[in-house]
């Protein structure tokens, strides 16, 4: 079973990478499958790729679902 993650984008680079968020972690994934993002929107990760563009009410639920199954 794969899980992609939820992140939040800090900063769009070349070469069809962003800079994101990963609930204080910070990575580069590839957003070339997308079109369209922006500077703090929120997507679905899993190896490397942004796979999805979620809204911000989604996110944060997930991220708040996330975080409750894990303490």
């Amino acid at each position: 079973m794969c899980i992609a993650n939820v992140c939040k984008v800090k900063k769009l680079l070349a070469d069809n990478k962003a800079l994101v968020d990963f609930s204080g972690l910070e990575d580069i994934v590839d957003i070339r499958l997308l079109k369209q993002i922006a500077i703090k929107d929120f997507l679905l990760v899993h190896a490397g790729f942004a796979l999805q563009k979620i809204d911000k009410k989604e996110a944060l639920k997930m991220l708040k679902d996330i975080k409750d199954t894990l303490l």
